[in-house]
């Protein structure tokens, strides 16, 4: 999962948007990655799993809007399967003890960290 955590913090600190293939091979990278390790992922990268997979949410529901055609079909095909990850690694965190603020301050201090690295690089 750090692969895609490093990816997608590339992306969010991009100018640009990534093309619609692009941003379909990476959800399918993400499934293939998920559905191997989703099990057995210890706190840090259940950390990493759930920002990657709420960010691709985030980014595909906000294209559906914006799209015409059968991408927006597509895009929410992907929005759709990842919430329930996205469930299953809020409830996860939730039994270690974590709170719905704990989780947004942890993503708050992981947007900042792909912030810091874009500016040095």
């Amino acid at each position: 999962m750090q692969a895609q955590y490093e990816r997608i913090q590339q992306y969010l600190n991009m100018d640009e948007e990534i093309s619609f293939k692009e941003f379909q091979n990476f959800y399918k990278e993400v499934i293939n990655e998920l559905s191997k390790a989703h099990q057995g992922m210890d706190e840090a990268t259940l950390w990493k799993a759930l920002f990657v997979v709420e960010n691709i949410i985030s980014n595909a529901d906000g294209r559906a809007k914006e799209t015409k055609g059968a991408e927006v079909k597509k895009y929410s095909k992907m929005s759709q399967r990842l919430q329930l990850y996205a469930k299953n690694f809020g409830v996860r965190l939730g039994e270690a003890g974590y709170t719905e603020e704990d989780i947004n301050e942890r993503f708050q201090q992981m947007f900042a960290e792909g912030e810091e690295a874009a500016k040095l690089s």
